[in-house]
């Protein structure tokens, strides 16, 4: 059941449609936070590439590389008496954090701002930037996403004269939950000169018998919260699909694809391409 739940929200997270950032940017340098928590792992991720490690006081259990952090709980669910000890000066929020935990953080004057996920590359650099701005370090947020617009254009130059590649991304089990074109990972399959068969699926809900009508020519299973190795053996039953004959189904690196920053993005559509056009990426 627990993997089950996690499953659902995971997916959940990675399927959320940005409504907007809230933003109270900073003007005066010395209004800069120095003590910052982060309620997601992509949060976190960017403000370590941003350089702000040290000031980051507080984070989930989900996030990566910070075993000497202060915990605060789950993604959904997390300890507010633990955070308000913390005495930070700025919260991060993500669409999964529960609002009333929101806005009792809030009632009690902490400053907490909320992040939406990104739907595709431009938007992930915008907010980037924009977090960038809040935090001090716009200079640098704008020279990583320059950087990553130069690599995307010339990973999309390379491989703009290869063949169209059908692709069905699962981020998710039980039920099943594909990317589809409110995902950056839609980007990404694009970009490296793939065609995202899930594009049209609303919500990203899906069934493998619509898989057996889109009939992708690569799966991908982005291992978050699922068993890879399982879901795998799930689809290799299906074996009208041509996926599953071909033996393209590969289970990829959630890192790259559920906690994006430019940087992440660019290594994942290098592995998206790598995937799709084994013998020319």
């Amino acid at each position: 059941m627990k993997k089950y739940l996690l499953g659902i929200f995971l997916a959940t997270l990675f399927l959320f449609s940005v409504a907007g950032i809230s933003l109270c940017l900073a003007q005066d340098a010395s209004e800069f936070p120095e003590r910052i928590i982060s309620l997601g792992p992509s949060i976190t991720e960017q403000l370590y590439l941003l350089g702000l490690k040290d000031k980051v006081v507080g984070v989930t259990t989900y996030c990566r590389d910070s075993s000497e952090k202060e915990k605060i709980g789950t993604i959904v669910e997390v300890d507010e008496e633990k955070i308000i000890s913390l005495k930070p000066d700025l919260v991060l929020a993500i669409p999964l954090t529960n609002p009333k935990t929101v806005k009792k953080l809030q009632n009690l004057g902490l400053r907490v701002e909320s992040f939406e996920l990104a739907r595709d590359f431009q938007e992930l650099g915008e907010q980037f930037v924009l977090l960038g701005v809040m935090v001090g370090e716009r200079e640098r947020a704008e020279q990583i996403v320059r950087q990553a617009n130069f690599e995307v254009e010339r990973i999309k130059e390379k491989v703009s004269h290869l063949p169209k590649v059908k692709v069905l991304v699962q981020v998710g089990a039980n039920p099943l939950f594909v990317a589809n074109k409110d995902s950056f990972v839609n980007d990404s399959i694009e970009f490296a000169s793939g065609i995202n068969v899930a594009t049209d699926t609303r919500t990203g809900l899906y069934s493998r018998e619509q898989a057996l009508q889109d009939n992708p020519d690569v799966i991908l299973i982005i291992s978050m919260g699922i068993e890879g190795e399982q879901e795998k053996e799930v689809w290799q039953k299906y074996t009208s699909l041509k996926a599953v004959e071909d033996q393209r189904i590969y289970i990829i690196d959630d890192y790259l694809y559920c906690s994006p920053t430019p940087q992440t993005f660019v290594k994942g559509l290098e592995r998206m391409v790598e995937i799709l056009h084994p013998e020319d990426g």
